[in-house]
């Protein structure tokens, strides 16, 4: 029985784009022909790697991205070069390369895909230290503002999401035949979303007549979306609004609290987002990368209010400049955003935009690349990583400790130094007098 081949996604749980772009990787594969062939996992190598810091990233980042979004941007700015990233990562990879080594042998796998920018060298180290046969592919899920960090050398290939992310990769120094232009990994549901906006409407249970806006701020449920929320209610009073709050808990108990219309509709974490989105008319989001490229998959206009970290800023252009919505970072122009939006003529010119501005198989494009690329054989090693000798000093191997051996005569000494194969460190040195003889002398 042939066994079956593996493919092993690695993700870090900083923000929910990374895990979701592996699972839409994961659910396009199934769709395939072959898809049921295979056997899918999905590994946090960064909390794998057992480092202080990195053990905690995804509470960490959600820290940074949310009360310390300037100690972020900086961090961002000082690791945004290929030697400083490459030098980073090295020096985490030797405390490190353990761990990572048996995490990836426990899974054996057939290729590594890997859906965040900071597994990338720690995986292509590990494949070249250890021999591990496997092919190596980076799935970039930012659009436009790319973190050096995303190209790596090492791997095979190097998939882009937009036109404008491939010409950074090659900016950066990728070569480009690593570099490929494939789409967002976009959740195939999304795509399978055939509903009418009356038809979601009425599945969602919610006024089918009604102009409907979807308010989302991400899994975490960061943003300013109560004061918004409030400010829209009071502009549009007959607007129906549907309110995604994330895993923000406390938020969603207290916009349920306050004395909303009833067409206003607040729901927490979901995993029906194609249906909201097919309901709405217009989408108000913030900037990350998932759900602003569910939204344009759908062909829905978007209003972006804010981008959280310089990695989303590129993000505002890519929509701005096509036409595709809007970005207004305060209320007020939030606001008239939506109003703007809220024209039949403005609408229907910007869906129209929509129409061929990202494509809507990115996922699928992604589950054919991943699977050509198991049948080609892994590169064979030709180097070790790039490991600066005085930080691998102190894995490399000690000599044996040399063998003291007291009181031997000169005959035996020179016997054993003929036989070779011990190292023996001797001198010459006085006899001492009988100590007994000594004592009986006094």
């Amino acid at each position: 029985m042939t066994q079956r081949k593996r493919i092993l996604f690695a993700i870090s749980d900083t923000g929910g784009g990374h895990r979701s772009g592996a699972e839409a990787l994961q659910a396009a594969l199934k769709l395939h022909p072959l898809g049921d062939s295979y056997e899918y996992s999905t590994i946090d190598l960064i909390t794998a790697t057992g480092l202080p810091l990195l053990r905690s990233a995804p509470g960490l980042y959600d820290q940074l991205s949310t009360r310390w979004l300037p100690l972020f941007d900086l961090l961002y700015q000082l690791t945004n070069g290929r030697r400083r990233i490459d030098t980073l990562a090295q020096i985490a990879y030797v405390s490190a390369q353990r761990s990572i080594r048996r995490t990836l042998e426990s899974y054996k796998p057939d290729i590594v895909v890997s859906v965040h920018p900071l597994t990338n060298r720690f995986i292509g180290h590990s494949r070249i230290a250890y021999n591990m046969q496997f092919r190596f592919i980076t799935v970039v899920t930012d659009l436009v503002s790319l973190h050096t960090a995303w190209g790596d050398l090492d791997a095979d290939l190097c998939i882009a999401p937009t036109h404008e992310g491939h010409d950074v990769l090659l900016a950066q120094g990728m070569p480009a035949a690593k570099v490929v232009y494939a789409g967002f990994p976009v959740h195939p549901k999304f795509t399978a979303c055939t509903l009418s906006e009356a038809a979601a409407r009425t599945a969602l249970g919610v006024d089918t007549n009604r102009a409907t806006v979807l308010l989302t701020a991400g899994g975490v449920g960061s943003g300013r979306l109560k004061e918004l929320v409030i400010a829209l209610h009071s502009a549009y009073p007959e607007l129906q609004l549907l309110v995604v709050t994330g895993r923000n808990a406390a938020l969603r108990t207290e916009l349920q609290r306050i004395d909303l219309a009833r067409h206003v509709h607040v729901y927490g974490f979901v995993d029906n987002m194609e249906v909201l989105m097919a309901a709405s008319d217009t989408v108000v989001t913030k900037a990350g990368p998932g759900t602003l490229m569910e939204a344009l998959v759908m062909r829905r206009p978007v209003i972006i209010t804010e981008a959280v970290g310089m990695q989303e800023h590129g993000n505002i252009d890519f929509v701005v400049n096509r036409g595709l919505g809007a970005y207004a970072p305060a209320v007020a122009q939030i606001i008239a955003a939506v109003g703007s939006l809220m024209d039949p003529a403005i609408h229907a010119d910007t869906i129209a935009r929509l129409g061929d501005s990202v494509p809507r198989d990115g996922a699928s494009r992604i589950a054919d690349i991943i699977i050509d690329q198991l049948h080609v054989s892994p590169p064979l090693p030709t180097k070790k990583p790039r490991i600066p000798a005085i930080l691998n000093r102190r894995h490399e191997p000690k000599e044996a400790p040399t063998r003291r051996v007291p009181n031997l005569s000169m005959s035996l000494l020179e016997r054993l130094r003929e036989h070779g194969g011990l190292t023996i460190n001797w001198r010459r040195r006085p006899r001492k007098k009988n100590r007994r003889a000594n004592r009986n002398g006094e």
